[in-house]
């Protein structure tokens, strides 16, 4: 498993930046308590069909320490998880859930502090019937997401960087963030006043 730790100081506005918005999670997927943490790890992959939450629960088994579990689920009727999966989850070190579907216990959930990103929460449980592959490409939340790419998720929104590009990213993240750490807000506003300026100019704007 590669390391993502250098992403766990990145906020997902500044990876955002520079992925675009094809990278970022629709705003349906939010945290389910608060304040939630920042979490940042390579994905762990998983497809349940509507109504079925089996292969979830395998991969609590099989991820390894560090990993953020991301899910497709077929609908939002029944919960994906409850109380007792997150706890060994977290148990056995996975870092997150980031949920297309629901869960369940969620004060259980957010007595353990461990983090969910999910669609809400419904107390009846899905079946344990279909399997499906692990670690195959998903669509959550309107992103497709392989096995191995770096979620990063907060009370801003969940991005995911491609494994491929996750160097160049983080590289380039951290220039960045250093860029906007030196600037004072009287830079920034001079600066963004003479932008707004010369595009309401350029665009017709008298006033």
């Amino acid at each position: 498993m590669s390391d993502v730790s250098g992403f766990s100081s990145i906020s997902p506005t500044t990876l955002a930046d520079i992925l675009g918005r094809g990278q970022v999670m629709d705003t349906g997927i939010r945290p389910l308590w608060s304040p939630t943490p920042r979490i940042a790890g390579p994905a762990f992959t998983v497809r349940c069909p509507p109504g079925d939450n089996l292969m979830l629960h395998a991969a609590i088994h099989r991820a390894e320490p560090g990993s953020v579990i991301v899910v497709e689920a077929g609908d939002v009727d029944f919960a994906l998880a409850g109380g007792n999966v997150c706890a060994v989850a977290q148990r056995r070190g996975v870092a997150a859930f980031v949920l297309d579907g629901v869960i369940r216990d969620l004060a259980e959930i957010r007595a353990m502090g461990f983090p969910v990103f999910a669609r809400g929460v419904i107390p009846i449980p899905g079946t344990k019937k279909a399997v499906e592959p692990l670690n195959a490409p998903v669509t959550v939340g309107g992103v497709t997401v392989n096995a191995g790419d770096v979620v990063v998720a907060d009370e801003e929104g969940i991005v995911v960087t491609p494994h491929a590009r996750q160097e160049q990213v983080l590289l380039d993240a951290r220039k960045k963030a250093a860029k906007e750490a030196a600037e004072t807000l009287d830079m920034w506003e001079e600066a963004h006043n003479t932008r707004i300026n010369e595009l309401l100019s350029a665009n017709g704007f008298e006033g």
